[in-house]
């Protein structure tokens, strides 16, 4: 943490009443003062970034690291740096791909040792609901998981099967009983010959029907039903059906603790610009028509959905099969965590967003849901000194040289996104500046039972 208090200076800050100039304070890991106007604090250094926007930094509730297991996937090191790099400064990691899948006390243990010393930006932690481990939701509240996750259908890893009704019948009142959410991959699978893509495997039309909106609207409106019943807390995750948002509207009008989130592809790309033979852009739910991407929008912009996560669910590129163009052999999962800030910006903004709505959606509500709000999703005294410098108006293109992931694939190669990342702090500690990352890994490991006991 930082010896000596510093202060960061803009014109553009984004403090609680607004975009402003204004002048933050920084000591030991946390902010101790904003100063709206061109006041600036007596004896510390001041940073002045000019122009550049000084706001909260990011929190990407929903991203795979895959470690340990699978480290050759991705890992904390390179998942961590490239979150730094695109101005996120808290992610928290789901129960799978890593190898233990987290679903007991003991694999929570492995991949906190894991983690430990790696991890350039703050971390939370998922468990797993399966088949059989109801027993073991108590010993992974304990051991300080955020939530737990289940599958509605197969999760593409036999060792995380997925759950059924009864499951979830006997999972849900100890989730309720715990005040952890449920997070839910909803889709119900009403007939596997659906995902037979033998017939023509490169055809993203014949990938797309494979998994119709219909599984994801059945799923949700289950899950609306159980949540009724049980009043335990539900989280949608990576909602693509548009179908399903007169439900979830009803849910929530109802009072039912019900949260939503959506993915940047979802919001970026859609379905008839997707070119045949291209893994890249495979991902379950999948990425649906250009109307259904308007719908999730109009969602986004009225707070149906809550906020939007990156999903990074990166593997090996010869599980990806590039050459071949395979649909049905290659992994399902987008590499997006380094630019969900660029991707919504660009996208929000000609949509009528303001940069307070990019805050809001990537960052006050996923603080929220993780239950940091007490701590992270604002610059004000007291709050982690989590910051993100970085500058709306600038235009660049994404290409492998500056793509921090472990693997360089992503569908996002190419693109021209405005929203240059510049600095990232994290606990007041710099650890992205311009392309560089700090030497030392200054994140820290986010349990929930430490967290709660510091409010």
């Amino acid at each position: 943490m930082s010896k000596l208090p510093f202060a960061i200076s803009s014109k553009r800050v984004l403090t609680p009443s607004g975009l402003t100039t204004a002048c933050v304070v920084v000591h030991n890991g946390k902010i101790t003062e904003v100063f709206e106007g061109d006041r600036t604090p007596d004896g510390c250094s001041v940073v002045d970034v000019g122009n550049s926007v000084v706001m909260p930094g990011l929190i990407d509730s929903h991203v795979h690291v895959n470690e340990p297991g699978r480290t050759e996937w991705e890992g904390f090191e390179t998942a961590t740096k490239a979150a730094a790099a695109g101005g996120i400064t808290t992610i928290a990691d789901m129960p799978l791909n890593s190898d233990p899948v987290t679903t007991s006390y003991e694999a929570l243990q492995q991949k906190l040792a894991s983690a430990k010393g790696k991890t350039w930006v703050d971390c939370a932690f998922y468990g797993g609901v399966v088949p059989g481990n109801s027993g073991a939701l108590e010993p992974l509240a304990r051991g300080g998981v955020s939530g737990c996750k289940c599958f509605l259908i197969h999760s593409g890893l036999d060792e995380f099967p997925n759950v059924s009704e009864d499951d979830l019948r006997l999972a849900m009142p100890i989730m309720q009983k715990l005040r952890l959410p449920l997070l839910v991959h909803a889709e119900l699978c009403h007939n596997p010959h659906h995902h037979d893509l033998s017939e023509n495997p490169s055809s993203y039309k014949a990938f797309l029907n494979s998994r119709p909106r219909q599984w994801e609207n059945d799923a949700i409106d289950l899950m609306i039903a159980l949540c009724r019943q049980y009043k335990c807390a539900v989280h949608i995750v990576h909602l693509s059906s548009s179908e399903a948002l007169p439900s979830i509207r009803a849910a929530k009008n109802e009072g039912l603790p019900l949260t939503v989130e959506t993915c940047p592809h979802y919001l970026t790309f859609a379905a008839e610009e997707i070119k045949d033979g291209d893994p890249r852009f495979k991902c379950a739910p999948p990425i649906r028509e250009a109307e259904n991407r308007e719908l999730l929008w109009q969602a986004v912009l009225d707070g149906t959905i809550d906020f939007i996560v990156s999903d990074h669910s990166p593997c090996t590129p010869d599980l990806k099969f590039i050459d071949e163009g395979d649909l049905a052999k290659a992994w399902g999962g987008i590499s997006s965590l380094q630019f969900g800030l660029p991707a919504i910006w660009t996208n929000a903004k000609r949509r009528g967003a303001t940069i307070v709505d990019i805050v809001r959606w990537l960052s006050a509500k996923p603080a929220e849901f993780l239950h940091l709000s007490a701590r992270k999703g604002s610059l004000a005294p007291g709050y982690d000194a989590d910051i993100v410098i970085w500058n709306p108006e600038q235009e660049f293109g994404i290409s492998a040289s500056m793509i921090h992931h472990r693997h360089k694939i992503t569908p996002y190669d190419g693109m021209k996104l405005f929203g240059k990342v510049e600095q990232t702090y994290v606990g007041g500690e710099k650890v992205y500046d311009h392309g560089k990352h700090s030497d030392t890994a200054y994140g820290q490991l986010l349990l929930r039972t430490t967290v709660e006991s510091q409010k």
